[in-house]
């Protein structure tokens, strides 16, 4: 099945601190893609994979079918690979849905970049009352994922590259900040998030029509 990336990778790109330009000398390559099934292989019992992990390391792949729907779900890790600034390849199938990657954005950005954020904070307070310890790492990411919501709804674009913030960041990630300063940083970006959600000019719902047929197109132009 692997041959799938090999022979139809559509988009590949690098996420990840790389891409955040959160990266040091020993940080991995996280490789994500989306590779195209020839539609014909849709016509048997046994369906393509939705996604596969490899060949490389740190490499992990959709299905263009399945990065369609998680996308229109708001998934931030999916739509992270619409805009990174990192493209190692790019077919007119990939070229297309980044043409495209617009229509997967509406409000429920705020409540997935919310309950992600949401999600670290807990895990962070979660090990903190149980070992006195502090996940910088995850609480640097909670940060990161905080200001990237907010970003998307005012701008109608995902914050993936966050190099101008760098320095404050990474001063999370080293531990260089006290917990209680981060904490009280993570709730004023917390309403942050919310007024930028009560005045964002994203639809209520993603253009599923839309990406229907540039799904349809993709079908077509593989068979």
């Amino acid at each position: 099945m692997i041959e799938l990336v090999q022979r139809h990778t559509a988009l590949a790109v690098v996420v990840g601190s790389r891409a955040y330009g959160l990266h040091g000398p020993g940080s991995d390559h996280d490789r994500r893609g989306v590779f195209v099934a020839p539609t014909r292989a849709f016509w048997t019992l046994d369906k393509p994979p939705t996604h596969l992990d490899g060949p490389a390391e740190e490499q992990f792949s959709w299905e263009i079918e399945r990065f369609c729907v998680l996308a229109l779900q708001a998934n931030p890790t999916v739509l992270e690979v619409l805009w990174s600034p990192l493209v190692e390849s790019v077919t007119a199938d990939g070229a297309e849905l980044i043409r495209n990657r617009g229509a997967f954005l509406s409000t429920r950005v705020a409540e997935t970049y919310g309950s992600y954020a949401r999600d670290q904070l807990a895990k962070v307070e979660s090990r903190r009352a149980r070992t006195g310890e502090v996940n910088f790492k995850q609480a640097m990411h909670m940060i990161r994922l905080l200001l990237a919501g907010a970003h998307v709804l005012r701008t109608g674009e995902v914050l993936v590259d966050v190099t101008p913030l760098r320095g404050e960041l990474l001063a999370v990630r080293r531990g260089d900040l006290p917990w209680p300063e981060v904490a009280a940083w993570a709730e004023r970006l917390q309403a942050d998030l919310a007024g930028a959600a009560a005045g964002t000019a994203l639809p209520e719902c993603p253009d599923r029509d839309r990406i229907d047929r540039v799904l349809v197109g993709v079908r077509e132009r593989n068979l």
